[in-house]
């Protein structure tokens, strides 16, 4: 299945088919060291530029305003909801180290870190997850 999650076998009322039923585990620790690891990095991007309203689109990455969600529920939900393994998280996260090195240019600031987060975790799925 690719996620830490408690699956029990359960009787079907018609034909006594067995079913399995998976209940939801925490996140894994990983998510919870990426996310505070993100956070500060758009904290500390932020600080250095001042004031978002007078920066401006630099990237088809960048929304018009933060989204309201944080980045730590942002990737709970990412692994709630989606099949990929807790090491797409982090190969995601070196692809966004790689992108700052190469690209210093375009800070991670909370106007387009969800974004980014969604698509080099979705990069790194299609590499290790998919069958």
């Amino acid at each position: 299945m690719g996620k830490n999650q408690d699956v029990q076998e359960v009787d079907v009322e018609d034909g006594n088919l067995p079913a399995t039923v998976s209940s939801q585990t925490e996140p894994p620790n990983v998510l919870v060291a990426l996310a505070a690891t993100i956070e500060r990095l758009v904290a500390r991007n932020e600080k250095c530029i001042g004031d978002l309203s007078g920066h401006r689109k630099l990237t088809i990455f960048h929304g018009e305003r933060p989204p309201s969600i944080s980045i730590a529920k942002y990737l709970e939900r990412i692994y709630k909801y989606t099949n990929c393994s807790p090491s797409c998280f982090v190969a995601g996260f070196v692809y966004i180290d790689r992108l700052i090195h190469r690209q210093p240019h375009v800070p991670i600031i909370s106007l387009n870190a969800h974004r980014l987060l969604m698509t080099s975790i979705m990069i790194a799925t299609k590499l290790f997850d998919d069958m």
